[in-house]
């Protein structure tokens, strides 16, 4: 599915089978607990279930995650993933999602070239915690017979469980992908954000023991249509009446959809807001689309749920369970029976029944149908929600909604990677020279159909170049008596034989010599072409537009060329100074990069990808010749 993340938990051969993979579950559900119980998912939660071998799949836990637009719920999974396989060594995990292997793409600068997406399947693993690549045979020497564009999960695991360290990631690539998901589990909390929201009573009690309901209420409001809309004309289920101020915590993603949304509510609905100059006007806007959101699911229950309590919170599995909670700290130290401490539990309870107990037969319960629930079997005291009211802790800054050129820039620059030096240090490390050697080795390097290669690019296959046959070639179009040639000469047909006849009238015992021979020719004409060349282009403005060289660099150059008689004048000879490549070619990259505007373009592109970073230009455009000098 799209905007969806799959992850698969296979045993290692002979380490047990659905039995051993069932435990397994168990114990990760028990682990992840106190990770899992408060977390606020964006469309669906993470959960294991046992999964038959079918076909070429063998038996495995797994399951999938609807992530929606929160991609950081997908790297989370990520993380869950490598920490179950380093906590069970036996277990070896698979992640991917509609894109294939992901985690290819946020390591794609430092690939091997024989990993393309359509050989990489069944390829990455995390195994004992870390990243693995099944790379295919290449020599007589490695032990294993991998073909080089499928492989089957059974053969990845009968490899990885012998071979594991032959097969483990490269450091770039494991430090790549391992970055993305630095920082849990702390980042959780960094990913939510508390705000004042103006809500009904009944919504306040909802949330209270179902926190992580937020996010459908979000997105039910966030992907409303007009169907949707008629239902909050007349608020059965949430009347504005009774609203009181309470802290919602939301993550990230959802409130930014929701303090962004433009929205005003239908008056037959009841539901005022007061002027945006209202000191608690988003508290107000932000409790009204909460609000509709909640409806809305509501308005699409048949019918309310029986609550039907089982009695599942019994057995070892439970206890277990609970305790792993409490090792954890899962209630911060609270007192057992005191609200807060009922509330983690009855948050505990949820996730213990929708996903450790027989996660593989629960039949999720629609959000809308747990709300009615649970307003059918909760009691609430809306004066003392007036009471908590007046005195709430501080909501967050949301300064964070609003990104500066300098932050975007920052947060650019941290994607690439690179360092932060003060502006006298990045003057200090430009070198004009680094730009042109750069420019000159990305040009020396061989491009194919799949792109052009960097510089940097640790391939260093030789380039064959058939000496023989380029001469030939160049002989064929330039013909025997080339250097006589003028653009005059171009309409004459007969001064250029593309055809192939000449190789018929080469005699076999001679055909050394004669290869020798139109070796040397060719080198002779084509220096005489090229002086023809420069004696034409001398009485023209076109050496005008380059840098030559000084004339103590050129002094050289001019002692030979009159020694050789080329120019009968002084003048033609000074028109002829050798063109400064390097600094015509730096000239030319400044330009361009000036013309940019500081917007990305061919420059900026080509040099950074080649790990050249050019200052910020502050000067009018067409300022690269001063720069230059």
């Amino acid at each position: 599915m799209e905007d969806a993340v799959r992850y698969r938990l296979f045993a290692v051969p002979g380490a047990g089978g659905a039995e051993r993979l069932r435990r397994c579950a168990d114990g990760v559900a028990v682990r992840l607990a106190p990770l899992l119980a408060a977390y606020i998912w964006q469309r669906q939660r993470f959960r294991l279930r046992y999964v038959p071998a079918r076909g070429d799949v063998p038996e495995h836990v797994g399951g999938s995650t609807l992530f929606g637009d929160n991609v950081e719920d997908e790297w989370f999974v990520v993380y869950l993933v490598r920490e179950i396989s380093r906590a069970f060594p036996e277990l070896v995990a698979s992640v991917d999602d509609n894109d294939g292997q992901f985690l290819l793409i946020e390591a794609a600068d430092f690939l091997p070239k024989w990993l393309s997406p359509e050989n990489s399947e069944n390829r990455v693993f995390f195994y004992k915690g870390e990243l693995h690549i099944i790379p295919p045979s290449e020599t007589e020497e490695q032990q294993w017979d991998v073909p080089a564009e499928s492989l089957t999960i059974s053969e990845a695991l009968a490899l990885l469980s012998a071979r594991s360290e032959e097969f483990l990631a490269a450091e770039p690539i494991r430090r790549a992908v391992y970055k993305r998901i630095s920082g849990y589990p702390e980042k959780i909390q960094a990913s939510y954000h508390r705000a004042h929201c103006y809500l009904p009573a009944g919504i306040v009690a909802v949330l209270k023991q179902r926190p992580s309901l937020v996010a459908a209420a979000v997105q039910a409001f966030y992907l409303r249509d007009p169907t949707d809309l008629r239902a909050c004309r007349s608020f059965r289920t949430f009347p504005p009446e009774d609203r009181v101020m309470t802290t919602v915590t939301f993550t990230k993603c959802l409130y930014a959809q929701l303090v962004q949304q433009k929205f005003a509510p239908d008056r037959r609905s009841g539901y005022t807001l007061p002027l945006p100059s209202h000191p608690q006007y988003k508290a107000h806007e932000l409790g009204m689309k909460l609000a509709h959101g909640f409806e809305i699911l509501c308005s699409k229950c048949s019918k309310v749920s029986p609550n039907v309590e089982r009695n599942v919170f019994r057995g070892p599995l439970w206890e277990r369970y609970l305790s792993s909670l409490k090792e954890k700290d899962y209630f911060k130290g609270e007192m057992e029976g005191s609200a807060k401490y009922l509330e983690l539990l009855r948050m505990a309870q949820q996730y213990f029944q929708e996903c450790v107990n027989k996660p593989e037969s629960f039949v999720e319960e629609s959000p809308g149908d747990e709300i009615l629930t649970l307003l059918q079997t909760t009691t609430f005291d809306v004066k003392e929600f007036e009471r908590e009211a007046e005195c709430l802790p501080l909501e967050d800054d949301d300064s964070w909604l609003e990104i500066s050129s300098d932050d975007l820039e920052q947060m650019l620059k941290e994607a690439r990677g690179e360092s932060h030096p003060s502006s006298n240090e990045e003057e200090q490390k430009y070198d004009l020279e680094a730009v042109a050697e750069s420019m000159k080795a990305f040009v020396s390097k061989v491009s194919t159909h799949e792109g052009a290669e960097m510089p940097w690019s640790t391939d260093e296959t030789n380039v064959t170049f058939d000496v023989d046959s380029f001469t030939k070639a160049l002989d064929r179009i330039l013909g025997a008596d080339s250097e006589e040639l003028d653009s005059d000469d171009l309409d004459e047909e007969e001064e250029f034989n593309f055809s192939d006849e000449d190789d018929d009238d080469l005699d076999g015992e001679n055909e050394e010599q004669d290869e020798e021979a139109s070796a040397n020719e060719l080198i002779g004409s084509l220096k005489s072409y090229m002086d023809e060349m420069d004696r034409e282009l001398a009485h023209t403005n076109v050496g005008k537009s380059f840098t030559t060289q000084k004339k103590g660099q050129a002094s050289s150059v001019k002692a030979t060329t009159s020694q050789k008689g080329g120019l009968d004048s002084e003048e033609e000879d000074a028109e002829l100074t050798p063109v400064d490549v390097d600094m015509n070619l730096v000239t030319n990259l400044l330009k361009s990069y000036s013309a940019q505007a500081g917007l990305a373009g061919p420059t900026s592109n080509i040099l950074q990808s080649m790990g050249v970073y050019l200052p910020e230009n502050a000067d009018p455009i067409g300022s690269g010749e001063g720069a230059t000098e």
